[in-house]
């Protein structure tokens, strides 16, 4: 069986480390064909092209964090990864991060529904063409990292939507709440209650934006 796999990762030895390893003889009787990108300009023109050539993706492994595109607003794998599900929906998607805050993880997770999210500590040479092999026969996989950052919502009953994850991110980015409608396409009003309602789960007592963001940093969350 021949298929085509994408890898985007910023550094080129660890993409070539991830070729390696699927080229291997052991790595059933699949027989790949590499994209090789490094950053979310290259592989975002690769992944345009493939669509207007009617060719087929059938696997990307993509790094979550990556030299951004500005021009077409393709800041990091996430967005990588929403236009693949666009444009190749039948496209496996395993994505790495060193990132496990449980709203990033969150947002990753309703917005993408990758079949695999690995946190980059928990894969080793070994067990990395498992995860890839498991995730073409169609098995979802999460490591426990991910699974563990996923349940501190669902611990705290925190059923937020991806609104409320990108305003928490955004304030903990830095960016001032008059500034967030540049950034989402929510009404000043609507941003100021979703971030009343997050400050009234978070803080026990009233507090501004930076006792809200310590609060969630303490907590894991961001």
């Amino acid at each position: 069986m021949s298929i085509t796999i994408l890898i985007v990762d910023d550094h080129p030895m660890t993409v070539d480390s991830y070729v390696n390893l699927l080229s291997d003889e052991d790595f059933d009787t699949i027989e790949p064909t590499f994209l090789k990108k490094y950053n979310c300009e290259t592989a975002y023109k690769k992944i345009m092209v493939l669509e207007k050539q009617n060719t087929r993706l059938d696997f990307a492994i993509l790094d979550v964090n990556l030299p951004p595109y500005e021009e077409f607003n393709i800041t990091d794998g996430i967005d990588l990864a929403i236009t693949i599900r666009k444009t190749h929906p039948s496209c496996k998607i395993l994505l790495l991060t060193m990132h496990t805050e449980a709203f990033i993880v969150n947002r990753i997770i309703k917005t993408i529904k990758p079949d695999g999210f690995i946190s980059k500590s928990e894969v080793n040479f070994e067990s990395f063409p498992t995860i890839c092999k498991k995730i073409l026969k169609g098995e979802m996989i999460y490591s426990d990292e991910i699974i563990k950052s996923q349940k501190k919502l669902t611990h705290r009953n925190l059923n937020w939507d991806e609104y409320d994850s990108q305003i928490l991110i955004l304030l903990s980015q830095g960016v001032k709440t008059v500034n967030i409608p540049n950034h989402i396409p929510l009404s000043m009003s609507s941003i100021e209650k979703r971030k009343a309602n997050i400050k009234s789960h978070l803080l026990l007592e009233k507090g501004g934006d930076t006792e809200l963001i310590n609060k969630a940093r303490q907590l894991g969350l961001i």
